[in-house]
């Protein structure tokens, strides 16, 4: 952030006063970023988001009372949206996935390094979406393996064969870099091809291309 740049207004969501106080210390040492609110319930991180419209809420999923699934939804719904950040233990929740498809513009695992989740709050009221290529793959996987069959791949209308490749890549986690090193390419050209993907496929993000990627079939489990 810079002189002329408001620092970044967050709320913190999570039924635990613990996990609120070490996000809370974190960020208060951060000069571009503050928090503006906390909430222990997801019908109070609704209300808290419209009343507050702060940039990024930092959101559980499991709490009681409305979960983070259904708060992120009514958050992203809103006429004046945050950027939502799921924050879960990505190995025992299940549900990760559909907090993606409700909106969030991406997630965070619990035992991430507060440093970590902090530069994440900073990448996502940037604008940007933040998943990592790691744990996009453990996500696919999960969803693969369930008894539901896979989807099968049907053609996305309006994009090259490139870009096809470039798609299928982000839908598996692959990062920029990687990418770049698959297809012969500079990463220069690979942000290029994600920004049309974007244009083209009318998403919101990254993770709104890996969950396109997945459901057309272009990603299945590694």
């Amino acid at each position: 952030m810079t002189a002329d740049r408001p620092a970044a207004r967050v709320v913190l969501v999570d039924d635990q006063p613990l996990v609120r106080a070490a996000l809370r210390m974190v960020i208060t040492d951060a000069p571009d970023v503050e928090v503006v609110g906390e909430a222990a319930t997801g019908g109070e991180a609704v209300r808290l988001a419209g009343d507050l419209r702060p940039d990024v809420v930092v959101m559980d999923i499991r709490m009681p009372g409305m979960d983070g699934i259904e708060a992120t939804r009514l958050i992203a719904a809103g006429s004046a949206p945050s950027r939502v950040i799921v924050l879960t233990t990505f190995d025992d929740d299940d549900h990760v996935y559909a907090a993606l498809r409700a909106g969030a513009a991406g997630f965070l695992v619990k035992d991430m390094a507060l440093d970590d989740i902090l530069a994440a709050i900073r990448v996502v009221a940037a604008g940007d979406a933040l998943i990592a290529p790691g744990v996009t793959r453990r996500l696919i996987s999960e969803f693969a393996a369930r008894p539901a069959p896979a989807p099968a791949p049907r053609p996305i209308a309006g994009i090259t064969g490139r870009e096809r490749e470039v798609l299928t890549l982000v839908g598996r986690g692959r990062s920029n870099a990687e990418i770049a090193a698959d297809l012969g390419i500079s990463v220069a050209t690979v942000k290029a091809y994600v920004s049309r993907l974007l244009a083209k496929l009318d998403a919101r993000d990254r993770v709104h291309l890996v969950i396109i990627a997945y459901e057309t079939g272009l990603a299945p489990a590694p």
